[in-house]
């Protein structure tokens, strides 16, 4: 069984932890995965060294390009909106510490959820990890037995088997989700349906967001 709680003390590559590079943060709907539909504070952290060329963050990728803002601050912009669901997304925000953002989020109340590609070690504390493998690099050994959702994106049909693959690595109770690469929706959705169908371990996920056209 998943604990609704994890607490992790691998390092990840040395940085301040009370600053991090912060691309941008907004107020939405959480559009995909298990928490679709739930308001949320997004935290999208500057950095990615994974390199998916469907990307459709790539201006993340440069740490460089955005302005490292203190933990104070981000929890504080967070405060300023009705919900308490905080999700730390990126480029890939496992590059950083955030045994710090983390902690600070929980005492402000926050519910505190990742969205990561699990590449590096885990650090902070966690009510819920969205592990999102690529084939652009290898994850972290560490990421299977801790993730409560497995999202697998699918771009082409060779993408089933290496969601089956990662699925066959995950912790029992860890959610399964198929979803369709946007550029590729229209052509890929009709086969993940006909997969769900004949493998209902797994479920869809739509970036509800783009439907909808929200941010």
């Amino acid at each position: 069984m998943l604990h609704s709680e994890s607490t992790f003390t691998e390092t990840a590559p040395p940085t301040d932890t009370d600053t991090l590079p912060v691309m941008e943060a907004f107020y939405t709907l959480q559009g995909e995965g298990k928490q679709a539909g739930k308001a949320a504070y997004f935290i999208r952290l500057g950095g990615c060294d994974v390199g998916c060329h469907w990307c459709d963050v790539k201006e993340s990728w440069d740490a460089q390009a955005h302005p490292r803002q203190g933990v104070a601050a981000i929890v504080a912009g967070a405060l300023k909106y009705p919900g308490r669901m905080a999700v730390v997304t990126g480029g890939e925000p496992l590059m950083y510490d955030l045994g710090t953002l983390t902690k600070s989020l929980q005492e402000a109340g926050f519910q505190t959820n990742i969205e990561t590609s699990g590449v590096y070690p885990v650090t902070g504390r966690w009510d819920w990890i969205c592990f999102s493998p690529k084939k652009f690099k290898v994850p972290h050994p560490g990421i299977y037995e801790v993730a409560h959702e497995l999202k697998v994106i699918i771009y082409n049909p060779s993408d089933f088997a290496f969601a089956e693959a990662h699925a066959a690595r995950v912790a029992e109770g860890c959610a399964l989700l198929l979803q369709p690469e946007w550029s590729r929706h229209e052509r890929m959705l009709p086969q993940i349906i006909d997969y769900i169908k004949d493998n209902p371990k797994w479920q869809m996920s739509l970036q509800t967001h783009k439907y909808m056209d929200i941010p």
